[in-house]
This record gives C-alpha cells, sequence and structure tokens, in this order.
C-alpha cells in the first residue's frame, strides 16, 4: 500500500511539472517565436530558397556593348550552356534590370567595349555577371555558365601553353593509354544542392530550436528564481532525475510533431531525398531527440538568462554539418574534430540521418552513430541531473534571506500522500 501511494505521489508530481513546463512554454512569446520561426518559418524558407534544386535554362539577358564577332560567339557559347538560355539582347542596363525587376530574367551579362580589344592584346578579357537571388542557386548557375562560356572561348582563341617535358617522361608518356573516368553520383544523380544540404540542415533545424528553448527556460528559471520550484521535495538525485524527465518528456512530445512536419512533410512538398525507412527514423529520432534534451539541461550551466541562449547558439549551423563528416571526410578531420563529433548529439544524428534518408541506408549500416547517440544519452542524463541540482543550490545561496522558495506563478505543491513524510526544509534536504 505505502508503495502505490509512492507511485502515485511520484507520478503526480511529473505530471504537475509537465504541465508546468507546457504552461511556461504556452505563456512566452519569445520562445514560441523560437519555436514557430524556427520549426515552420525556417523550415519553410530554407527549402523554398534552394526550391530550384538544379538550375536549367535559366533566363537571362545580355548587354554586349562590344557589338564583335568575338562578344557574339561568347553570347552563343553561353546560350548553349546547360544552365542558361539567352531570353533577350538588352540594349543597356537599365533596360536589362528593368526586366530582372519585372521577373522576366534571373540574370544579366554585360559585355563591356573592349572586349575583343583586350583578348587581342593578350590581356585578361572582363565580363560582369548579375543574378538575381530570389533563389538562391540563380547567381551559380549563371555564374557557372558565363565562366564555362568563357573557358570554351579561351580555348579556342588563345594560343597553347608551351610545356617542356624531358625526353624519357615524353616517351612514357606516350606509351601510355589514356584512361576514361566516368563519374556517376550515386546518391544524388541530378548533383542538385538543396539534394545534398537540405537533409542535413532538417536536423540541425530540430537540434538548435530545441536547444535555444531549453536554454531561453533554463535562463529563465534561474534569473527569475523560480527554479527554486523545484527543490520543494528534496535535491536528491531520484528528485533531479524526476525533474530532468519531466522536461524532457514535454520536449520530446513537441518535437516529435515537429519533427514529423520536417522530416515527414516537407519531403513530400519540395522533393527533397526521402528513401529511408519510416520506423528506423524514428528509432533514430528516439536517442537523437533524448540526448539532445539532456545536453541542453546540462548546458543549462551556462545560461543565466533567457537571452543568451539564441546569441550562443544560432552561429553554430556551418560548425555542425562540418563536424557531422557530410561536407568533409570524419576520417580526414584532426583527432579533437572528431572526438568534437561524438559529444554534440547533432554530429552523430546528422550523419546517421543521412544515411538513413538519403543513401537508403539499414540500422545496421549506422550502428556506430545510434550506439553514441544511446551513450550520449545515459552521460548527459545524469550530468543533466547533477547541473539541475547545482543551479538549485546556488540559486538558494544566492536568494535574499526571508525570500520565498519559489515565484508567485508557481503551481501549488500538490499534498504529499498519506504515509510520505515531507522534508522539513530545502536548506535541511540541501545539507
Amino acid at each position: 500500500m505505502k508503495t502505490s501511494n509512492k507511485i502515485k505521489a511520484g507520478l503526480t508530481t511529473v505530471a504537475t511539472y509537465v504541465a508546468r513546463e507546457f504552461r511556461t512554454i504556452a505563456t512566452s512569446y519569445s520562445i514560441l517565436l523560437v519555436m514557430i520561426g524556427g520549426i515552420f518559418i525556417y523550415g519553410l524558407l530554407y527549402n523554398y530558397m534552394y526550391a530550384p534544386n538544379l538550375i536549367r535554362n535559366a533566363p537571362v539577358a545580355v548587354v554586349d556593348r562590344s557589338g564583335t564577332p568575338l562578344s557574339r560567339e561568347y553570347a552563343r557559347l553561353l546560350n548553349a550552356s546547360p544552365q542558361v538560355e539567352i531570353y533577350s539582347y538588352a540594349p543597356d542596363m537599365p533596360g536589362a534590370k528593368i526586366m530582372m525587376e519585372t521577373n522576366r530574367v534571373v540574370g544579366i551579362i554585360f559585355i563591356p567595349e573592349d572586349f575583343e580589344g583586350r583578348v587581342g592584346r593578350g590581356e585578361q578579357a572582363v565580363f560582369l555577371a548579375y543574378g538575381n537571388t530570389s533563389a538562391f542557386l540563380n547567381f551559380a548557375s549563371v555564374e557557372e555558365a558565363a565562366a564555362g562560356a568563357m573557358e570554351e572561348l579561351d580555348a579556342r582563341h588563345r594560343p597553347d601553353m608551351v610545356v617542356f617535358v624531358p625526353p624519357a617522361a615524353l616517351y612514357a608518356m606516350s606509351q601510355t593509354q589514356s584512361i576514361d573516368i566516368v563519374g556517376t553520383p550515386l546518391y544524388n544523380p541530378t548533383e542538385g544542392y538543396g539534394s545534398y544540404l537540405i537533409p542535413a540542415v532538417l536536423i540541425v533545424i530540430l537540434f538548435q530550436t530545441l536547444m535555444m528553448v531549453i536554454g531561453m527556460i533554463s535562463g529563465k528559471e534561474r534569473y527569475t528564481g523560480s527554479i527554486l520550484y523545484y527543490s520543494r521535495h528534496g535535491l536528491g538525485f531520484g528528485r533531479m532525475a524526476g525533474v530532468v524527465l519531466s522536461k524532457t518528456f514535454t520536449y520530446c512530445i513537441l518535437y516529435a510533431v515537429f519533427a514529423y512536419f520536417l522530416i515527414g512533410l516537407l519531403p513530400e512538398i519540395y522533393s527533397i531525398p526521402d528513401i529511408g525507412n519510416r520506423r528506423d527514423i524514428v528509432m533514430l529520432l528516439i536517442p537523437f531527440l533524448l540526448a539532445t534534451c539532456f545536453f541542453g539541461l546540462t548546458g543549462s550551466l551556462f545560461f543565466a538568462d533567457s537571452e543568451s541562449p539564441i546569441l550562443m547558439i544560432t552561429f553554430f549551423s556551418v560548425g555542425l554539418i562540418f563536424l557531422s563528416g557530410m561536407s568533409y571526410p570524419l576520417e580526414l578531420m584532426p583527432w579533437y574534430w572528431q572526438a568534437a563529433h561524438f559529444v554534440i548529439p547533432a554530429s552523430p544524428g546528422v550523419l546517421a540521418f543521412i544515411k538513413l534518408n538519403s543513401m537508403g541506408a539499414g540500422m545496421a549500416d549506422i550502428e556506430r552513430e545510434y550506439v553514441t547517440l544511446w551513450i550520449q544519452c545515459i552521460v548527459y542524463f545524469i550530468s543533466a541531473c547533477l547541473a539541475f541540482r547545482y543551479n538549485i543550490r546556488k540559486a538558494i545561496r544566492n536568494r535574499p534571506a526571508g525570500a520565498r522558495a519559489a515565484s508567485r506563478n508557481d503551481v501549488p505543491t500538490p499534498a504529499p500522500a498519506k504515509g510520505i513524510a515531507e522534508p522539513a526544509s530545502v536548506e535541511n534536504t540541501v545539507e
């Protein structure tokens, strides 16, 4: 009977903590802005900017101030490139800018008057490329097409470079058969930038916004002293574990919905790579979200207010992509970067998700990342409990004499179950 009362009292306390956490999130405009802006607005906007995954036949305007056979040949080479298509030959820059402002073209190629003269004198030819950044890849396609056409023009009209080769090496080269290299992208056949980047960014969005939410709530609790609310039932490790698990349950419930939006719905809307097994992805997200929550609660040691987490976390997106091993092989990194890969949950989470979602791997292929995430769950759960207890003890030491242990907005403490003694005071429990 006494055991059942303890379990009932414990569940009541956990339910109170969960309700308190939900109320804290729902009544804080800054936290709601981070969650809604970071998940929905940022997720939609980022995918929209990279929506034309592979640019082909983008309309451009050519302003040919040279009017020479060489400039016309360059324009023909430009039009033959797969990335762009000449929409119009504008007489001047103001006319071309009007075409860009009215979205008739996404780029402008300006050929100056001395274009052919510079080539004839052996100097470097100059052309100007302008691009519309309504989609990030527009300018990249214009620049790639313009540079490729110029390289072809240079190969046609520049004399070949003379290379002096020793006779022995020249004989060896003449006896060697040429090698034809054919490259086939296995997991990104269109070589689109969005297909390569977006899946990793979705996991980073989940990680960063969750870290910011946890940091903002923890910082606010420390700044206002409302963290003392959790000291009413004592500061034993079991009590702190209940607090940490209650907060983690709240965050995981919310981010399960957000993960479904980012990973489940956006790939259908924007044709993002999505060939992974749904069950395997869910199995990956469980330790990833848990490890991120525990990691964020451990990091509450460094958040003394609700603003600093945004400044400290926002600017690590590129670093997280790099540490994941997706943009640069993990095996070629120095040992300290490889060690950092196993410290931050986002790094193995991104790499495992790329393998599952974009490469069609199975759970056996992400064994190292999956085990790493579960180890992080254990380590960061313990550190989160210790960090939370340290923050409460520090708040007790710093509070003014006679101040209440909880803020005015705290939820009343549920009555203890019959047969369970309530601790006499917070100070006695701490000691």
